[in-house]
């Protein structure tokens, strides 16, 4: 099978993918073969390639939000029946036994494992997961527009609820790539007013297409103070911006696993007040099962632009220079 691996992690400009042809993977006990039919390209794959994210193994294949279809069961695999339609994100395995898995929190687990990351992901024509950690994916969307789902609106809805944001509420957004166009739809679709700050006028256009009260730069002040805010961009120098845009008590969440280093935050002006500054780690299971659901009651529109598989290395690039609208998705001919 065709496969992107991470050869050599550094600048994009420097070609850190390989396409390379590996053997089709066999699924072990509890496994399915799932035959890839699409792969978001997320910003955690570029953090990856370009180092910023050490990887777990050499020569690892990236991409955790795949679309594809049951190929092959494992030895005791019996969830899904093959031909079914599933999806394979971020969360790949926890341990189940530690305290954070026993109440419910598996997303803060002591042993996890990632695709993409500790094992091989979805820039490839097959790859294998435990069932108990595929999704079914819902009728509806497209394989190309529910990729995105896997990851970036998943962890754009944990993001959301972790900002704590009140029914009716003001929300922030900072940046307005593949995460944040699925986060806004689910705030405005819960009756929130949304005010987007973002640099790509590509972005600022999608946002106010979407349904945003109001769209302007990165580090511009909303129009009025806003109950809750999510960081999306991976720019530490954001943070102090956002909280000082927050009314009393109000909360924001920073939603990448990658943040530059955060400057000197002024007590009176960003943090006093009341005002909470959260981390988002990942997701449970649960949070990806409620957010299928939302989605599709809310019927997201989900802004993809496809590459062919062959062409994963042009994707990254491009989701490293702005140059994507919505999220980049990677399409599989042959899964």
């Amino acid at each position: 099978m065709r496969a992107w691996i991470v050869d050599r992690p550094g600048p994009i400009e420097d070609g850190p993918l390989r396409l390379v042809d590996r053997p089709v993977p066999e699924p072990g006990p509890g496994e399915v073969l799932v035959g890839v039919r699409a792969c978001g390209v997320c910003r955690t794959d570029l953090h990856l390639a370009a180092g910023e994210l050490p990887p777990r193994r050499p020569g690892v294949v990236p991409g955790h939000e795949v679309v594809g279809t049951v190929k092959a069961l494992g030895p005791g695999s019996s969830r899904f029946p093959v031909g079914a339609r599933v999806g394979i994100a971020w969360l790949r395995a926890t341990d189940g036994t530690c305290g954070f898995c026993r109440r419910g929190d598996e997303n803060l687990c002591q042993e996890p494992a990632f695709t993409g990351w500790d094992a091989d992901g979805g820039y490839a024509e097959f790859a294998v997961v435990d069932e108990r950690y595929a999704y079914a994916i819902p009728a509806g969307p497209s394989d190309i527009e529910a990729a995105p789902l896997l990851c970036a609106g998943i962890i754009g809805f944990r993001a959301l609820r972790r900002a704590l944001l009140p029914p009716g509420g003001r929300l922030g957004i900072y940046a307005f790539g593949a995460s944040a166009h699925l986060a806004a739809q689910v705030a405005l679709y819960e009756g929130a007013t949304v005010h987007v700050m973002t640099r790509s006028a590509e972005a600022r256009r999608l946002a106010r297409e979407l349904g945003a009260a109001s769209v302007q730069g990165a580090a511009d002040p909303p129009p009025e103070p806003l109950d809750a805010a999510i960081l999306f961009a991976p720019a530490g120098e954001l943070v102090p911006v956002a909280l000082a845009a927050l009314e009393r008590g109000g909360t924001l969440a920073v939603a990448g696993i990658y943040l530059s280093a955060i400057p000197p935050l002024d007590y009176e002006s960003e943090l006093f007040y009341e005002k909470n500054l959260r981390s988002v780690t990942a997701n449970t299971r649960a949070d990806g099962e409620e957010f299928l659901r939302i989605a599709a009651r809310a019927a997201l529109r989900v802004v993809t632009t496809p590459y062919p598989l062959s062409r994963a290395d042009e994707a990254l690039a491009d989701l490293a220079h702005d140059r994507v609208e919505g999220a980049a998705v990677l399409v599989v001919e042959a899964g």
